[in-house]
């Protein structure tokens, strides 16, 4: 489940990328989207993991839900005051 939105979300992300033009405020907010592809090789790992070390796939599990409880300002700082 986890890893399913986390493709929906880099989906998302391309797709509205894709709409405005590459040199959009919205395009130089997302960037690379590091966060995104990271949390998807990061479950991948812990799917991986889970059948042998459950222990270390549930640390991975909690540790991409940190990564993404710290609020993400690319837009704000790129939208006009």
């Amino acid at each position: 489940m986890l890893l399913g939105s986390a493709i929906a979300f880099v989906i998302l992300t391309r797709m509205l990328v894709r709409v405005h033009t590459p040199d959009s405020r919205l395009a130089a907010a997302i960037g690379r989207d590091r966060k995104g592809k990271l949390s998807i090789a990061a479950y991948i790992v812990a799917i991986a993991a889970a059948p042998f070390v459950p222990w270390f796939s549930i640390g991975v599990y909690i540790a991409v839900a940190c990564v993404w409880l710290v609020p993400d300002r690319r837009i704000e700082r790129v939208l006009p005051d």
